[in-house]
């Protein structure tokens, strides 16, 4: 990198800190540094929802995996199918339960549900699968980062982890947010920008792709199921497990909710979800237009395409980077793609502190609840390092794995989605589910999870896993709570809804509506994208 390069990444990163700083000043309490004082627009949320989701794991991850990994494809934009109606649900179900316990933590309704043990369960359930992908988060961002550096990956580690522990621990979620939507961006810009200089280098062949690519072309795959065949980006389980696998990733990970919980009341949420159900069809496929752009240069550059002969399939975008970037446009890039490593992070960070705090110490620890509300903001800033540096180290551990990032961050986020899902599922919409029914299913269906991914991970897609942890935790919950019933209070009740009441209280009928037409809109989309692209190279 040049010296433009360099002055363009450090203003950035002076920027971010000084914001936080700034916004630091202003938190007296716990609500103020883990939820924005319940005073963040609907807009700022979306954007900052967009941000975390679709950040450096994506503009690394889905080129790579559309160029380069085995297996790999168009396949990867039906991932975006289910979205709309994802967003329906959470809207529906969720929003209202969560705003009506008026808690940091979404753990908290579920103390009010089935009891102490259940939300300590699920909350460290959260703990172990979000600071594990938090690690991974991190590796992508770095990957990236030390190529365009030139600096050894785990300097790279440091940096990264270093300067996002800094502006998440000050400023906390409030920061995050603001710089999310500053993130966001930066990177979709870096997106197009990357989109703009790959054609100008293609020229007249930006269409080509070589005869054996043709099969990455195809974005719908009907004739798959990903049980038994080896097909894990299929169809029918990106459709149906990535509808489970989002419904509980934005509905009941707290890393997301946590930014739901910052609006001012449940309609504003449910309009951070619309926006967000709306507008990420947009971003991803920006990026997976990179991807097929990547493709067809490395047909036309075998010399470039040579270096990825056995090496891992993240390191293509940083290398084309590198080689084929102008030098000053390169520092934009870069900070963009350490903006967007960094949106995945903090959210996680501010989100296991909040958990830890809120679940654990406070509960377990009730002489911390007399601390004033600036020693309580004190403490919840040294946790967020903690989990920062635990994060760090986790991804140095990681270094040097086969596989692409984006595949890593899935399997580990669908081998807890489903049962989580079933957990709250369960909780809100019966009222026979005791707790010790609940944590049965919870942990059984964890466990039937990684016996699929240990045994089964060929003959079984990693999505579908999302669909069957929650059947087995749905069922398994349910069955064991007619063995062992749980009496109920008027608070267990209290938090038991009949679909018919979350009806109601759902809002304006016309988002669900547009939100349905989105979903037909993106496969049409997608279809006629398909037809055209192959359609060209015949």
């Amino acid at each position: 990198m040049t010296n433009l390069d360099w002055t363009v990444l450090i203003i950035y990163i002076i920027g971010i800190i000084g914001m936080s700083m700034v916004i630091g000043r202003s938190q007296k309490s716990q609500e103020d540094y883990y939820l924005g004082g319940r005073r963040i627009r609907p807009w700022q949320v979306a954007l900052s929802v967009m941000a975390t989701q679709v950040s450096a794991i994506s503009l690394i991850g889905a080129p790579a995996f559309i160029a380069l990994r085995k297996g790999g494809g168009l396949v990867w934009l039906q991932y975006e199918f289910a979205i709309p109606l994802a967003m329906i649900l959470i809207m529906i179900v969720l929003i209202p339960v969560y705003h009506h316990t008026h808690g940091i933590t979404i753990y908290e309704y579920l103390e009010n549900r089935f009891g102490r043990a259940m939300r300590a369960t699920l909350s460290l359930v959260f703990l172990i699968s979000r600071g594990l992908s938090a690690g991974v988060a991190l590796l992508a961002a770095s990957i990236v980062t030390s190529v365009c550096l030139g600096v050894p990956l785990a300097y790279t580690v440091a940096l990264i982890g270093i300067v996002s522990l800094l502006y998440t621990t000050i400023g906390g979620i409030k920061a995050d947010i603001q710089s999310d939507i500053v993130q966001l961006v930066i990177l979709w810009g870096s997106a197009i920008i990357c989109i703009i200089i790959i054609l100008n280098l293609l020229g007249d062949n930006a269409f080509v792709v070589a005869p054996a690519d043709a099969g990455r072309l195809k974005i719908f795959d009907f004739g798959s199921t990903g049980l038994g065949d080896g097909k894990t980006f299929a169809f029918w389980p990106m459709l149906i497990g990535g509808f489970f696998l989002y419904l509980s990733y934005y509905g009941c990970d707290q890393s997301e909710t946590q930014r739901l919980l910052t609006t001012k009341t449940p309609e504003d949420a449910r309009r951070a979800l619309f926006i967000n159900g709306l507008l990420r069809f947009l971003l991803v496929l920006t990026y997976c237009t990179f991807g097929f752009f990547l493709l067809s240069f490395l047909y036309h550059n075998p010399d470039f395409a040579a270096r990825f002969n056995g090496s891992p399939p993240d390191f293509l975008v940083p290398y084309f980077l590198v080689e084929f970037f102008p030098k000053g446009l390169l520092g934009l890039v870069v900070a963009g793609i350490f903006a967007a490593s960094m949106s995945s992070i903090d959210s996680a960070l501010n989100s296991l502190s909040a958990a830890t705090w809120r679940d654990f110490l406070i509960q377990y620890f009730p002489s911390l609840k007399k601390l004033s509300g600036r020693k309580m903001v004190r403490i919840s800033r040294i946790l967020t390092v903690f989990w920062g540096a635990l994060a760090t180290v986790f991804a140095l551990s990681m270094i040097g794995g086969p596989e692409t990032v984006l595949v890593m961050v899935n399997r580990i986020g669908s081998t807890f989605y489903g049962p989580i899902l079933a957990t709250f599922w369960l909780g809100i919409l019966t009222r026979k589910t005791s707790q010790v029914g609940a944590i049965s299913g919870l942990c059984t269906g964890v466990i039937v999870n990684i016996i699929l991914w240990r045994f089964f991970s060929n003959e079984v897609s990693w999505l579908w896993w999302n669909v069957t942890g929650f059947i087995v935790a749905s069922w398994v919950g349910y069955t064991v709570s007619f063995f062992f019933p749980q009496k109920h209070t008027v608070r267990t009740l209290e938090n038991s809804f009949s679909l018919r009441q979350l009806l109601k209280q759902g809002g304006a009928r016309w988002k669900y509506v547009i939100l349905v037409m989105a979903f037909l809109l993106i496969i049409l989309i997608c279809w006629i994208l398909q037809s055209l692209v192959i359609g060209r190279l015949n």
